[in-house]
């Protein structure tokens, strides 16, 4: 999925590139710049970034919280503990949609924003939003 998404990203920038030499939008040297980094955009989307990025996210339901691990530079972990939990969202992007993949979204009494699980894969993505769901429904507070 990934790898679809930044092959699109990639290629607009690349056929954006191509239309501002043919155009004569730039000037010389900039044209030669922008289609090497268009290109340079096109092959790490495609096959540096994803690898990269399955590699460092990570995420865990235990009984008391979710946990997730973002980031590239500055790996971000996160903790939401279940009783801070106001709402549960799943999103299905055409490209995700293609691939039979998921994002949940939980939404928290926090300043931090939302903790985002992304690639998950239908059934999988099902059963965390029936657990957090449940789990949070036991907790008698008000989730602030």
């Amino acid at each position: 999925m990934w790898r679809v998404s930044y092959a699109i990203q990639g290629l607009v920038l690349v056929g954006i590139a191509c239309a501002a030499w043919v155009f004569d939008w730039l000037d010389d040297p900039w044209r030669w710049l922008a289609v090497v980094v268009a290109l340079l955009d096109l092959v790490l989307g495609v096959f540096v970034i994803p690898v990269w990025r399955y590699r460092v996210h990570r995420w865990e339901l235990t009984d008391r919280a979710v946990y997730t691990q973002t980031g590239w530079f500055n790996q971000e972990r996160r903790v939401a503990p279940l009783n801070r939990v106001q709402t549960v969202d799943t999103d299905r992007g055409p490209i995700a949609q293609l691939f039979g993949l998921t994002t949940v979204q939980v939404t928290t009494a926090s300043a931090k924003g939302a903790l985002r699980i992304e690639g998950l894969d239908r059934a999988t993505a099902e059963r965390l939003v029936d657990e957090l769901t449940t789990q949070a429904a036991l907790d008698e507070g008000d989730a602030t």
